[in-house]
């Protein structure tokens, strides 16, 4: 710790932590979560148990005049047995709304996993310091974006000037479920996976369920939902159905309607958004499951190819084109009675012209510059207001009445104008 400055101690908690569900008291601090304690006892998965607790859209949020930050913080490092060493989690600042920097803290716990045993195993290690300085005189809003694909137990809070909550601005607050895609998988940094980017775009402040590998239709998922609070909710499903070859047609049409179910039990009017797979080409008309192909893990690049058979689609198996007309076809339904659901085809934000110039590089994962297309054509379509007769953004020939719908969906919470970026 730095001995230039008379630092202050600011206890971390709810008031000055945003986009997490729950704070689980540790032996260090405290750990942010996504899901509830509840529905973590309800969960047998190892990997969503992973993700959950990697804080995807969790951000430190406070009012100071100070000019230089410290904390101290105890990430979970993943290791991959036969491939080179992944970087550090980055955690993003941001000052009044801008970016400012970004670091890593080193150290930590280190979890080893072997992919192709289906084990892993827990080192603990030492918390580390995480310091941004020179920071300019005045009062303004900090915002510290903690990794998106790290685990983070928050030790001590530092600053060379007290702390207050930020007063509230008015935001709406989007809450927003989906897969690795949505929790961020490879995009550069916390605040340029494509939620984060699209809610900075929209004014809206995001809460972010993107669980890697585990939007299952889980129904302590869909309560979770229901329980916290939220101007506008979206869900983006079908992915992970296919990747782990879950359930067939007949339980995927049952389960999607009480996962809508449950969430209209607490929001019965919110704006609700349905969206379907981004273009996926090994998945499109090929069922699941998904298999890693492992021949150059050493080299650090890992694909994944579709091991089912299409054959198998006679038979109920789930394919993303599949998926999409049952959401299609649910979402109009339901609709007739709740004018406050629509649906978004997910290839209007990465379809068939976009894998052709920035391809999947696994096959099935956005990279960096996908993730900001994705960002921008969401907040385009969802967050800004078109003119008389004009749908939000034209991005591709799929149907039109899909840019209206989520278009109308942000437009139902913020009245006739919108939600205009801030």
């Amino acid at each position: 710790m730095s001995t230039q400055h008379q630092w202050t101690t600011t206890p971390i908690t709810a008031d000055i932590l945003r986009g997490a569900i729950e704070l689980e008291h540790t032996a260090h601090g405290v750990l942010p979560h996504r899901l509830p304690a509840w529905a973590r006892a309800q969960n047998s998965d190892p990997q969503l148990a992973m993700v959950e607790a990697q804080p995807s859209g969790v951000r430190l949020r406070f009012r100071t005049r100070a000019t230089a930050i410290e904390l101290d913080a105890l990430p979970t490092k993943r290791v991959y047995v036969g491939a080179p060493p992944r970087p550090d989690g980055l955690y993003d600042l941001l000052v009044d709304g801008r970016p400012a920097g970004h670091g890593s803290v080193a150290g930590g716990n280190i979890l080893t996993i072997d992919m192709t045993a289906g084990t892993s195993e827990q080192q603990p290690g030492q918390p580390g310091t995480l310091r941004f300085g020179e920071l300019p005189d005045g009062e303004k809003d900090i915002e510290v974006w903690l990794p998106h694909n790290e685990s983070t137990e928050l030790v001590a809070l530092r600053t060379d000037a007290p702390v207050e909550p930020v007063p509230d601005r008015g935001r709406k607050v989007w809450l927003h479920h989906g897969s690795s895609i949505s929790q961020g998988s490879d995009a550069a940094s916390p605040t340029t996976t494509w939620p984060a980017l699209a809610a900075s775009l929209g004014g809206v402040d995001l809460i972010n369920l993107g669980l890697g590998g585990s939007a299952l239709l889980d129904p302590f998922t869909a309560r979770t939902m229901r329980d916290t609070p939220a101007d506008l909710i979206s869900v983006k499903l079908g992915i992970n159905l296919v990747n782990v070859d879950l359930m067939r047609l007949r339980a995927f049409t049952t389960a999607v309607h009480g996962f809508l179910d449950t969430i209209r039990e607490g929001h019965p009017t919110a704006p609700l958004l349905v969206v379907s797979p981004i273009l996926c080409p090994i998945h499109e008309d090929t069922p699941g499951p998904s298999a890693p192909d492992f021949s150059a893990i050493s080299e650090g690049r890992l694909r994944f190819l579709a091991a089912g058979d299409p054959a198998e689609r006679d038979g109920g198996k789930l394919t993303l084109n599949v998926i999409r007309d049952e959401l299609a076809r649910i979402v109009r339904q339901r609709a007739a009675e709740d004018p406050n659901l629509h649906y978004l085809d997910g290839r209007e934000l990465y379809g068939e012209a976009d894998y052709a110039e920035l391809p999947l590089p696994d096959e099935l994962h956005p990279d960096a510059p996908t993730h900001r297309r994705i960002g921008e054509r969401f907040a385009a379509l969802a967050f800004t207001t078109p003119g008389p007769g004009q749908t939000p953004v034209s991005v591709s020939s799929h149907a039109a009445a899909s840019r209206s719908a989520v278009a109308a969906w942000s437009h139902n919470s913020a009245g006739s104008s919108g939600i205009a970026a801030s």
